[in-house]
């Protein structure tokens, strides 16, 4: 059997039935490592193309480096549901690599000609896998673009049908597409007017009223931001207008992203080392939301822990992804620190500490209880009340003294309905950690 052809029957069955779901906040993945997401819009929902980072090991990558050799691809119609279709590409089904190079960087994914096509860097080339879903099974071309030599690509098509293709290799370049996307249809050239040195990774380009924008990370004193500019054509010339998102406040060396607008909000999808703090090689995606000011320029993008998309009240929330939080009486922690996959604690250090977390829906159903995941060398006393501090009061959960994790129940004095925001607040206690809480 053709080894192609075995590749694609492997990645048929990840598609039907290596599917899991995730509940997530940021970042949207926990059970793995991601960075650099491309999200697009197909099929009336997001689908997220990250690359996928991967501990080095003998044999697999170099130590102490970026170590990528495959791609997964993600889905949610909610934003906050997501599905993992599996493994869509690896590194050994790409017919025209000779090598393992281990550096599968930033891909993209776009609908044309009733199908979809993957661009992939590797290898110091551009390739290109089509399948006739979003979540594939897709198969790659015998050989990669022609004339393109670079990483992580963007392909934006434009209103009028023409395709373009940008990537980076120290600076940006672009070059249009023929119909059938695999081909460039024009000389490559570079474009003037950006950032000479620091532009290591590649560029997002978007349309929005008639403005193109040409965003890009940008490193600056050993980390990198993102930034952007306009133009009035996808060729240019563009002008730079500002940053979209300031250097981590991790010190994660790298950030790279995609803008998208769905159901009539937009957002902006990013990466940082929120599951690996001290080894910026191992990233994870995140999104929030992006703010357009009434001439076109893009409002600064401030991160979150919270995130985007509306929480169940039936599931589990995780309440150390807050929106905001006493931050004198209130921390986060990793639940267990030699496996940060398990996700945080929010630590309420005095009484009057509070959390809150933004849009909880409560369904249209009556609610009769709260359970509680919590411990506290101290015990005491916690009220959960909607829409303001000193809103509505749902719950007070009594939490005993312990020193391991068990769940606190208590009944509602009120079963709210539809989307509220949630305010947790300890009353008369010294240290109560507080994992998840879930309705019922």
């Amino acid at each position: 059997m053709n080894r192609f052809v075995f590749y694609l029957g492997i990645f048929s069955i990840f598609v039907l039935l290596g599917a899991h779901c995730i509940a997530a906040q940021n970042p949207l993945v926990m059970d793995q490592f991601t960075a650099d997401p491309t999200a697009r819009v197909f099929e009336g929902k997001i689908y997220v193309y990250p690359s996928h980072d991967i501990p080095a090991s003998p044999g697999r990558g170099r130590a102490n480096w970026f170590v990528m050799e495959d791609y997964h691809v993600f889905s949610s119609e909610n934003l906050t549901d997501w599905t993992d279709h599996g493994v869509i590409l690896t590194q050994t089904g790409v017919p025209w690599l000779q090598r393992e190079s281990f550096d599968m960087w930033a891909p993209d994914c776009v609908f044309k000609n009733g199908k979809y096509y993957f661009y992939f860097p590797t290898g110091g080339r551009i390739g290109v896998a089509i399948a006739d879903k979003p979540y594939g099974p897709f198969k790659p071309e015998e050989q990669p673009i022609d004339g393109a030599r670079g990483i992580d690509p963007c392909v934006f098509i434009d209103k009028d049908g023409t395709s373009y293709l940008y990537y980076s290799m120290n600076a940006i370049f672009v070059a249009r597409l023929k119909d059938n996307m695999v081909e460039l249809d024009s000389e490559v050239q570079r474009i003037p007017n950006l950032p000479t040195e620091g532009l290591v990774e590649g560029p997002f380009v978007f349309e929005r009223n008639g403005i193109y924008y040409l965003t890009y990370p940008h490193e600056v004193g050993g980390a990198e931001r993102l930034e952007y500019a306009t133009g009035s054509n996808p060729l240019g010339p563009f002008e730079q207008k500002g940053v979209i998102m300031d250097k981590s406040a991790s010190d994660c060396w790298t950030n790279h992203h995609s803008i998208v607008e769905y159901k009539g909000r937009w957002y902006l999808f990013y990466h940082d080392k929120d599951l690996s703090p001290d080894f910026d090689k191992n990233r994870s995606i995140k999104a929030d939301y992006l703010f357009f000011n009434e001439d076109g320029t893009i409002q600064k993008v401030l991160p979150t822990h919270r995130g985007v998309g509306i929480s169940s009240a039936l599931k589990e929330i995780q309440i150390d992804r807050y929106s905001a939080i006493s931050p004198e009486k209130v921390s986060v922690a990793f639940v267990n620190a030699e496996q940060k996959r398990d996700g945080w604690k929010a630590v309420m250090k005095d009484r009057n500490a509070s959390v809150q977390y933004n849009k909880v829906d409560f369904g249209e159903e009556k609610l009769s209880a709260v359970n509680v995941n919590a411990l506290s060398s101290t015990g005491g006393s916690i009220e959960i009340h909607i829409d303001r501090i000193d809103g509505p009061l749902v719950a007070q959960v009594e939490i005993a003294n312990n020193t391991d994790w068990n769940v606190f129940n208590a009944k509602l004095s009120q079963s709210p309905a539809g989307v509220h925001d949630l305010f947790v607040i300890l009353k008369d206690a010294k240290n109560v950690e507080i994992d998840w809480i879930k309705f019922e």
